[in-house]
This record gives structure tokens, C-alpha cells and sequence, in this order.
């Protein structure tokens, strides 16, 4: 097992909710558990935040998919997640879109929800490292933070550079850049687009970013050459 998480588990059923919390106290983490979002409030203003929660959806009160995307504005790295009876596409589709980074359909064995949520605080811890020796891309604010400060993009930069993250292939074609940029149908579109990437380049700088950052691949485009995490 890799190093303890701090979980809290949001479980109004008394049984299941004691099972889990034991289960994975068992396998080493630090757990709590509460029975509504209402507890959960009042457990946040006097423990550190969880690394991840482990939450039902049919909840007193407040439930899950609302305190999932509350939780998810609030903490915005926290790992969340979501147990429940509803299994059909559309409810899964529901949970991810209100923040849920694992969707669980109940029954969930024991097994299976610990190699969920350690899966998921390495892919945290990863990214939580990301985020303090690299650099951060806020795409709502596009505002890109890192060691050096914050640096504020355009709305194009912000979009060019999530596509460079998310992008399946290692590179985008220099055509792809300079549409994502705005400048498809533009005359001179050449040197209109080395002067927006060496804006660009110096802008991640300014951030904190070292190295080539947008690395020129000759005849093929261009390739993103640092840790990006995109919040």
C-alpha cells in the first residue's frame, strides 16, 4: 500500500457506513465517517481536509450530487467518490458531471472500492506535485499559476493549451495551432503565429515555467514540454 489517505466517508446507512469506515482503517488509512452533508460541515471546520471522500448519493438533506459539486468548487484537487444504487449511463453521466472522479454501483466490494480510492489518491498525490513544482492552468479564470506568480492568458491560449494536455496524439500540426488561435483564414497566418506563441511562451515564463515549454517540432507542429495541470 502506498501512504495512508485521509478519507471521510458520507454514508447515512449506519451499518454499511461503520463496515467501510472499519474496511479501510483496517487497510491502514485514516478514516472517519459522517451520516449527511450538514455533518460533514460541521466535521470540516475543526479536521483537516480528506484527501478523498467516499460519498453515498441518496443523502438527508443536501445530497451527494449536490455536496459533490459543492465539495468540488470548494477543494477543487479533492478525489471524490460516489457509491450508489443508480447504475443506468445517465446516472453515472449525472455523478461524473457533478464532480465525481470514480462512480461505484452498489453493492461495492470492499476490495474493489480500496483499489478505487488508493488508484485514485496516487493520481492525486501525482498531481498535488504537479501542481506545486509545475504549473496550473485555471481554464474557467484562464489564469495560468505557477512558481513565479500568476500569469493572465487569452481566452484562444487557454483553449490552445487545455487541447495540447488533452490532445491523444504527442503533438497538435502547426495547422491545428493556428486555428485553435484564431488565425485559419488569415492572410500572413506565419508570422502571425510565431508572434502569438513567443507571446505565449513568454507568458508560461513569466509563470514560472522552464525550459522549451511549446517545443517547435520541425514539419510535423508543435509540442507542449512541461507539466500542465489543468483545473
Amino acid at each position: 500500500m502506498s501512504s495512508p489517505l485521509n478519507i471521510l466517508v458520507v454514508e447515512d446507512h449506519d451499518v454499511l457506513r461503520a463496515a467501510t469506515v472499519s474496511w479501510l482503517t483496517e487497510q491502514g488509512h485514516q478514516v472517519q465517517g459522517v451520516v449527511s452533508a450538514e455533518e460533514l460541515n460541521d466535521y470540516n471546520q475543526s479536521h483537516a481536509s480528506p484527501d478523498v471522500y467516499v460519498i453515498d448519493l441518496n443523502l438527508p438533506g443536501e445530497d451527494g450530487l449536490c455536496l459533490a459539486r459543492r465539495l468540488r468548487l470548494e477543494q477543487p484537487l479533492v478525489g471524490i467518490v460516489m457509491t450508489t444504487a443508480r447504475s443506468k449511463i445517465e446516472d453515472r453521466v449525472i455523478g461524473y458531471k457533478s464532480g465525481a472522479d470514480i462512480y461505484l454501483a452498489k453493492p461495492v466490494e470492499p476490495d474493489e472500492l480500496l483499489a478505487a480510492i488508493e488508484s485514485l489518491g496516487h493520481r492525486l498525490r501525482t498531481s498535488h506535485v504537479s501542481a506545486q513544482n509545475g504549473l496550473r492552468l485555471d481554464v474557467d479564470k484562464c489564469v495560468l499559476i505557477g512558481p513565479a506568480g500568476e500569469t493572465q492568458l487569452t481566452y484562444a491560449e487557454t483553449t490552445l493549451l487545455s487541447a495540447m494536455v488533452n490532445t491523444q496524439d504527442e503533438f497538435m500540426a502547426r495547422s491545428e495551432v493556428a486555428a485553435t488561435l484564431g488565425l485559419a483564414n488569415r492572410h500572413n497566418t506565419e508570422p502571425l503565429l510565431n508572434v502569438r506563441l513567443s507571446q505565449l511562451r513568454k507568458k508560461i515564463h513569466q509563470a514560472g515555467g522552464d525550459g522549451p515549454i511549446l517545443q517547435s517540432l520541425r514539419g510535423r507542429g508543435y509540442r507542449l514540454s512541461t507539466d500542465l495541470l489543468l483545473t
